[in-house]
């Protein structure tokens, strides 16, 4: 503890005091009684000099005490208790010591540096793991025998990079390290497998894509991205109120394509307070799925889409907006077509789903209208879509299906019993495939969802229970009742 005082520095203050007492001191001296001096005395100017280099020699040692407690801090294993307080703190054998604090460098922030000429550049990403139990994905039509048994999964891990330039470019680029249950194999002529992916992770992009925003009337946007057919689907990954979309949406969207679209605000100018009130995307695809780089035939995937912001205002005192949406697609394609890329729409003999891959050429028109209601707390959200699907008449052979017309819908209710972390969420769905009798296929989910962190840390759990119609009309194959669990922890970064 002496050591410690002893190397206190001499604050400002105490400079001050010093000062002054040593100018008493010499007043004291200089007030007393002196004996005669002899005329070789110095006058009390010579004594008011020397007063000033006392002070001034004062001072030039108290600077140097203080850079000497400086270094001294930098080097001494006590460097952290001196100029700061130390507690005593109980000790496991019942004595006392004084805890120190560990000096710790700060650390450097990390960032990243643009390659090129863009001003901005962000690199980032998620991460989604959950744990299915049960009957998993029953409700997207896979309660066959080889349905997938209880599992820990990585639904999706992402990473991507995105920036923006002065001459009002921006861009993305995302890849996932997860892919779906759908494996994909590789064999030679002999029938040889020669690759698949059934078995490891693998490496997908996602989004690729350089948008235009110079006028916010017409965007213009290139690359792979969702092509804009309805709202769950357009929903980011990390912005759903349930785990996994509803079947109808997974069923009947086209997902991610090759492509490019014109979209804006075109009141963003004209009535600059109502620029929200209408979006609108129109797109032209390729139409045959993501991370293919060649079209199927010389025709193209057409879609397009519009939001209206119908309200936006306060009722009873909390925030409200109502809006509804309409899609339209339509594209010709060739045989081999996934029409469902990331959903099940084929109905097999048992009455479960699987992908629809057309066996010949077809055509196909679909549309899709939406409406969602936020109220504080409270949101309200609703989507139908319907889908046609036919032989192409002008082709060369023969059809080699049916046509027929699959439809779908859900309604989604959510709310917050603690406000922003704790929301309570429940949907109803039910899918039509449309192809033989009675096969419909539709769920009920009831979850809840704990926002750690907002969206940047989130866990949300589900119970889905689903029926067959199919199954229960003919239950020589099976139960026609199914009951999955899932919960997910999601991070981004």
């Amino acid at each position: 503890m002496i050591f410690t005082q002893s190397l206190q520095p001499i604050s400002k203050c105490q400079r001050t005091n010093i000062a002054v007492c040593v100018a008493l001191t010499f007043s004291a001296f200089s007030l007393r009684p002196l004996p005669a001096q002899p005329a070789t005395d110095q006058s009390a100017s010579d004594r008011l000099e020397r007063l000033e280099r006392a002070v001034q020699q004062l001072e030039k040692r108290n600077a140097e005490l203080e850079q000497e407690v400086g270094n001294l801090k930098k080097r001494s294993p006590f460097a952290s208790e001196l100029g700061s307080e130390s507690r005593p703190k109980a000790a496991s054998e019942g004595k006392a010591y004084l805890e120190k604090t560990t000096a710790t460098e700060e650390k450097k922030p990390v960032y990243v540096l643009p390659g090129a000429s863009e001003f901005k550049l962000t690199l980032g990403g998620f991460i989604q793991a959950q744990f299915e139990g049960g009957d998993i994905s029953a409700f997207e039509g896979r309660f066959a025998t080889d349905a997938a048994k209880d599992r820990f999964r990585l639904r999706r891990a992402r990473i991507n990079l995105s920036g923006d330039f002065a001459e009002q470019f921006d861009f993305k680029i995302e890849g996932d390290f997860e892919q779906s249950d759908t494996a994909v194999t590789v064999r030679d002529a002999t029938g040889k497998t020669i690759a698949s992916n059934s078995t490891r992770t693998s490496f997908g992009a996602t989004d690729i894509f350089i948008n235009w925003h110079q006028f916010p009337e017409f965007n213009i946007k290139l690359g792979q991205y969702k092509a804009p057919f309805g709202l769950e689907q357009i929903t980011p990954d990390t912005k759903l109120f349930t785990i996994e979309r509803s079947q109808p949406t997974s069923a009947l969207t086209p997902e991610r394509q090759v492509g490019v679209e014109l979209w804006g605000k075109p009141l963003t100018n004209i009535l600059p307070s109502q620029k929200e009130l209408v979006t609108y995307w129109a797109g032209i695809f390729n139409g045959n799925g993501r991370n293919i780089s060649v079209n199927d035939n010389n025709e193209f995937m057409y879609v397009g889409r519009l939001e209206v912001l119908a309200l936006k205002a306060k009722l009873f005192n909390q925030d409200a907006s109502v809006k509804f949406g309409g899609d339209a697609l339509s594209s010709r394609d060739e045989a081999g077509t996934n029409f469902a890329p990331v959903g099940n729409i084929a109905v097999n003999s048992d009455g479960s789903l699987s992908s629809f891959n057309a066996p010949s050429a077809a055509e196909r028109k679909a549309y899709s209208l939406d409406a969602s209601l936020h109220l504080g707390p409270f949101d309200l959200i609703g989507e139908y879509l319907n889908e046609r699907i036919r032989p192409r008449e002008s082709t060369a052979t023969a059809p080699a299906f049916a046509a027929f017309r699959a439809d779908g819908y859900y309604v989604q209710g959510s709310y917050f019993i603690i406000p922003k972390t704790l929301q309570l969420v429940t949907k109803y769905e039910s899918f039509n495939p449309g192809q033989v009798a009675n096969d419909d296929v539709s769920s009920i989910t009831g979850g809840v969802n704990y926002y750690v962190h907002g969206d940047d840390i989130k866990l949300l759990a589900d119970y889905i229970h689903t029926w067959s119609d199919f199954r229960d009309a003919n239950p020589q194959f099976g139960e026609s009742e199914f009951d999955e669990i899932l919960v997910r922890l999601q991070i981004i970064f």
